[in-house]
Formats: structure tokens, C-alpha cells, sequence
């Protein structure tokens, strides 16, 4: 389990496919490793991935098919900077919102809009997502705990301050560019609760 604040802006330092139809990326993040250990969990890019070794200030993962066909990670380039994530501790604040680092879909940079203070980007997401979606909601994109400021059918937009933009990969996005999506999972439990269930005689859909 995350929270979806970003402890480390890591680089990629590599990507080997392998013949299962998964990937071995390396990546270096000296905060994030500084405990690290073997079977560990760490978020990169809002993904939970397994710690296989730790070398210096570089982490080593497995990053199975099912993982690269529902996340961004399998457009990964040796240099890419990531977004890192130690799991979370019991009894340490919980300043974003609780994220599994189990991601739902990608989006994907429709449009940034500076401001003096802070910067309004919009996202496309797919339209099976969008009913988890609600304003002033939480939603994690590239592990970076958001609140949603507007919605539409198939696209939100968020309020990006300095600081997530100068601390994680949100700040240099560009449109056009892919991104991971996890929504809140409270909204996920309360549709596959309400799914059958009845209010006043009438069925309640999911």
C-alpha cells in the first residue's frame, strides 16, 4: 500500500525484455533503496513492483506481460525519470490518499494551461474509468496522488502546485504522452457493494 506522494525522482538505467514476455528494468534511487531489500515493494510510476536486488543505489524489478499490457511502463527508455515510492509504514501519515499501486488503465496529457501559481492539465482516460471518477475526488496518476478539479465524459483535469511539478515526471509531461491511472479504490468497493442491491424495490446498477 502507497499514499502516492513521491519520495524520489528516479532514472531508468535499464530495460532488458526477456523471453517470458516480461521485462528487468534497473533503476537508480538512492532515497528509495536506502533500506531496501529483497521482496521490498517500491512504486515506480504509480506501479507496485517487487525488489529482486539492490546495487548500489539501484533497484532491480521484474515487470511481468500482464503488467506492461495494462500500465505505460513498456514504453520505459534507459534515462526516463520515474516516479518512486517506498510502501507505506504502519503508523506514518497519510498525506495523499490510500493507493495500491494496482494501476487501471493509461491515460494520456491532453493539455496544460500555466498559471502564476500552479498548472491546470487536462487528461484523457478511458470511458470504462470515468464513472470512478467525481470532482474533488482522489485519483493517482503516474503514482502521484491528485484531486480531480473537473470532469468530463472521458477526460479530468487537475491543479498541478510547484512543488509537484518541480519533484515528479508531471512537471516535464507533454501532451500526447502517456500516463498511469489508478482510481480511488473506495469507489471500486462501494460499485461491487451497491451491485444487485435494491433501494426502494428498485435495483441499483453498477
Amino acid at each position: 500500500m502507497f499514499t502516492g506522494i513521491v519520495e524520489e525522482l528516479g532514472e531508468v538505467v535499464g530495460v532488458t525484455p526477456t523471453a517470458e514476455d516480461s521485462t528487468v528494468v534497473s533503476v537508480r534511487g538512492p532515497r528509495v533503496t536506502s533500506d531496501a531489500r529483497h521482496g521490498d515493494s517500491i512504486a515506480v510510476n504509480g506501479v507496485c513492483l517487487t525488489v529482486v536486488d539492490v546495487d548500489g543505489g539501484v533497484f532491480t524489478a521484474d515487470v511481468m506481460g500482464e503488467t506492461l499490457r495494462r500500465s505505460a511502463l513498456g514504453a520505459l527508455r534507459t534515462g526516463d525519470r520515474v516516479n518512486l515510492e517506498r510502501a507505506a509504514a504502519l503508523g506514518s501519515r497519510l498525506g495523499g490518499h490510500l493507493v495500491q499501486g494496482h494501476v487501471d488503465g493509461v491515460g494520456e496529457v491532453l493539455s496544460r494551461e500555466p498559471a502564476p501559481r500552479w498548472e491546470t492539465v487536462r487528461f484523457r482516460l478511458p470511458a470504462a474509468l470515468s464513472r470512478y471518477v467525481v470532482e474533488k475526488g482522489s485519483i493517482t496518476v503516474d503514482g502521484v496522488s491528485l484531486t480531480v478539479a473537473e470532469v468530463g465524459d472521458d477526460w479530468f483535469a487537475v491543479g498541478l502546485i510547484p512543488t509537484t511539478l518541480s519533484a515528479t515526471t508531471l512537471g516535464t509531461r507533454s501532451v500526447g504522452d502517456p500516463v498511469n491511472l489508478e482510481m480511488d479504490v473506495l469507489a471500486k468497493y462501494v460499485e461491487r457493494l451497491l451491485a444487485g442491491r435494491t433501494v426502494d424495490g428498485a435495483e441499483v446498477s453498477a
